[in-house]
């Protein structure tokens, strides 16, 4: 059998990791003093382990709601004497000025830190730690890592106490005293966003030897500085970076260039005009580049080939064909062109291997692939494309595709406009049509992206996206593995008393497809976390507004599922007024058959529960249990259950009978007409997975006619459905029990017969097992 798409398992050191960081008292450490986390004395860690464990950790925190950061973890890598740290990648504001001191220690070669703005300049002052070892750094973002915290800077090796660590940086503090002198190892580095007051000039100068600078939205005072790397610098990045022609031309000194970016995030704020001159001056003059993005640049079109002059065939990747003039002087094609919001995307005959831009599902994909770290802006447009591709045309690359939006959903957890596309996005990628292309692994990471934007967002449109993109998924076996979670934030949802709509009702299915066909001790923990009350505000609500819509139907619907075989979610339904909104809703809507059988069928679960019947022994009670037993709602659905619930009453014996009118006799008669009136040929709206609670009234001369109705039950049953419900009455030992009935002379005439014809049916079903009802099968939506 062919894999389907994500189903590489997780690497055995990825498992470990993980294991690891989620019992780190039973794997590395002890609570020391103050229950303070501390690395066992046996534990020796290298830098492969060590570097896994923090950067795993990190994505953890990140993404993993379940997840609980740990106080002072980075305090475990503080000796590196029993651990090693050599490249860390940090990111967010989960990272503070005391996690950077704790590993000041170690040697690192790398440190990515990305968005930390709660890094004040006590982490420059811990950046000269490690200025004799570090060779890439990356402060994207980190813009309040230039500006102190209240008082006066501290060395790397001072404490603070807890008060100064939560005090933000302030903007006015401009740290002065900072720049990368002594750091002459450090060969990558990404400023990108640092900070206007910030001179970039002055603050470099000191690096003699870099290879690699990115100054993604850095204003430039002047641009001489950059010439001092012309013999080697092999890549720079001036994304958003205002270009002018003194700045061109100082980037065509640069001739060891390998990758160059000049891109700008659209061509709306540009005042300059890419000509077919600049283009040219780039590709003659930087002969080693491999790499280029003019993204969002305003192309003059005399750097295009006329159309009718276009060389013929194919799309072609050779320069001598290229569409774009610049381009045919390449010695060889790029691998890397960014050409998105631009006109020159749409060109026949590109010279690279990956072009960004949105012609294609192909230049789509690779720019969510290039930009999504450090560009969600971009990222997000072209996330949007992509949710165009898949809803209207069809998405020939779906692993690539899904891969890109869960990656740039977890990157970008706190940005609501990838959300909101990223969730638009995976509901058109994960509906039928790719389904079956999909591994459960990838599944799953998909549920948990969407879970991770519903935790995040109360937003309308993220909550609609995501309940929309969960409703793609077979519930509730694919959601069984965030059971708890999903539940806790779908009745999240459903709290407010006035939500949209359209959210509202699909939370409201959600929540019912959840609790339908799913273990007891899930029922009652959903239950403990206030399910019933929930549904049952959502009915008082629509009584309100006496509206009987899908809302007021699956809200009783899932109250009949989750009351199922659960006592304790029975006895929620009376204690928060359930009986009084049954009949408000009966008397509001006395037409509405849906809603009838739905309700009857939830009663029929209270009424299984012996404790609970005194409270539906009341003669109101009673006389509309009795009238509805004439219903003709639903076909024999709400009639049924109506004698149901009378069933196991009379069950309990005429000496709990204190009601005076109607009177017990008066019911059964109309109990043993209603079943006389049914057709046992009928099929049925009910799913049952378990006869227990119709087992229990067989052997016993109490009440005869709730013995028919058992018998009778499961004769409609094993007659029209075999192949279910016959294995089920065998394995559950029926079979003895109906020959008890046989052997009572309590038991009619008319009910022996029928339990001979059950005992018959479930011997010819073992004779012969094959379906007998033309491959139909009930409806599975309720249990009764």
């Amino acid at each position: 059998m062919a894999a389907k798409a994500g189903d590489n398992p997780e690497s055995l050191m990825t498992l470990a990791t993980v294991f690891c960081l989620r019992n780190l008292k039973k794997t590395m450490c002890y609570q020391g003093f103050r229950n303070k986390l501390c690395l066992r004395s046996d534990i020796f860690l290298p830098s492969e382990i060590c570097d896994k464990l923090v950067n795993t950790y990190m994505e953890l925190v990140h993404t993993d709601s379940d997840f609980e950061p740990k106080e002072n973890f980075f305090l475990l890598f503080s000796d590196p004497r029993s651990t090693r740290l050599t490249r860390v990648q940090l990111r967010e504001d989960f990272v503070h000025d005391r996690d950077l001191e704790a590993i000041r220690k170690q040697d690192l070669i790398e440190l990515h830190l990305t968005y930390c703005n709660s890094l004040s300049s006590r982490s420059l002052k811990t950046l000269t730690c490690f200025r004799e070892t570090l060779v890439s750094l990356c402060l994207f973002g980190c813009s309040h890592i230039f500006y102190r915290k209240g008082g006066a800077p501290l060395a790397c090796n001072e404490d603070t106490d807890d008060e100064e660590e939560e005090s933000p940086a302030s903007r006015q503090a401009l740290e002065t005293d900072f720049n990368f002198q002594g750091f002459n190892r450090l060969r990558l580095l990404n400023l990108g966003g640092l900070p206007d007051e910030v001179d970039a000039e002055t603050l470099l100068k000191p690096l003699k030897s870099l290879t690699s600078l990115d100054l993604s939205n850095v204003q430039l005072l002047g641009t001489a500085f950059l010439i001092q790397w012309k013999d080697r610098l092999a890549s720079l990045v001036l994304y958003n970076v205002d270009l002018s022609e003194e700045l061109v031309n100082t980037v065509v000194e640069l001739v060891n260039l390998r990758h160059l970016d000049i891109s700008r995030e659209s061509r709306r704020n540009s005042k300059f005009k890419m000509t077919r001159k600049i283009l040219t001056a780039i590709v003659q003059r930087l002969v080693n580049l491999v790499s280029l993005d003019i993204s969002g640049h305003i192309m003059l079109d005399n750097c295009t080939v006329p159309h009718f002059e276009e060389a013929m065939g194919r799309p072609s990747i050779e320069p001598c064909k290229s569409s774009i003039y610049p381009f045919q002087e390449l010695k060889r094609p790029l691998q890397f062109l960014g050409l998105c919001d631009t006109t020159l995307c749409n060109v026949t005959h590109i010279p690279a291997y990956k072009v960004t831009g949105s012609k294609n599902e192909d230049q789509v994909l690779n720019a969510i692939e290039a930009y999504t770290e450090f560009r969600p802006e971009l990222a997000h447009r072209a996330i949007n494309q992509l949710f165009d591709i898949a809803r209207i045309q069809h998405c020939s690359q779906l692993l690539r595709a899904l891969q890109l939006v869960i990656a740039a959903l977890k990157c970008h957890k706190y940005d609501k406009s990838i959300q909101v596309t990223g969730s638009a996005a995976l509901f058109y990628l994960t509906n039928t049509e790719y389904r079956s292309d999909q591994s459960v692994r990838l599944r799953r990471e998909v549920i948990q992206v969407v879970l991770n934007g519903m935790e995040q967002y109360q937003e309308v449109t993220v909550q609609r996206n995501c309940c929309l993109t969960l409703c793609n998924f077979s519930i509730p076996e694919e959601l069984e593995f965030q059971y708890s979670r999903v539940n806790q934030l779908l009745l999240k949802i459903l709290e407010p008393a006035r939500q949209d709509e359209s959210i509202q009702r699909i939370a409201v299915h959600l929540c019912n497809a959840l609790v339908c066909q799913v273990d007891n001790h899930h029922k009652e923990a959903v239950g403990k976390m206030g399910f019933v009350k929930t549904m049952l505000n959502l009915i008082q609500k629509k009584l309100h507004d006496r509206m009987c819509d899908q809302v007021m139907e699956f809200s009783w619907s899932a109250l009949w599922n989750i009351t199922d075989e659960t006592p304790d979610n029975c006895q929620m339904f009376l204690n928060c007024r359930g009986m009084s909104l049954f009949l408000e809703c009966l008397q509001e809507f006395p037409d509405k058959q849906e809603l009838h059988r739905n309700m009857l069928g939830l009663l029929g679960n209270v009424a299984e529960v012996k404790a609970l019947r005194p409270q539906l022994l009341t003669p109101q009670f009673i006389t509309v249990f009795t009238n509805l037993l004439d219903s003709k709602a639903d076909g024999i659905e709400v009639s049924y259950n109506a004698c149901g619930v009378l069933s196991h009453i009379m069950f309990d014996g005429p000496e709990v009978w204190l009601v005076e009118e109607p009177q017990r006799d008066t019911v059964m008669e109309k109990m043993w007409d209603a079943i006389q009136s049914w057709d046992v040929t009928s099929r049925r709206n009910i799913n049952y997975r378990s006869f227990e609670p119709i087992l229990r009234l067989l052997p016993q001369g109490i009440a005869p006619v709730s013995q028919h109705w058992a018998t009778w039950a499961l004769y409609n049953l094993v007659s029209v459905y075999p192949s279910k419900y016959c294995p089920l009455l065998i394995k559950e030992g029926g079979i003895s029990l109906l020959e008890k009935v046989l052997e009572l002379e309590s038991s009619h005439p008319e009910t022996k017969d029928m339990a001979r014809k059950v005992m018959e049916q479930c011997d010819n079903f073992k004779e012969d097992p094959m379906e007998t009802n033309n491959g139909q099968e009930a409806n599975y939506g309720q249990r009764g």
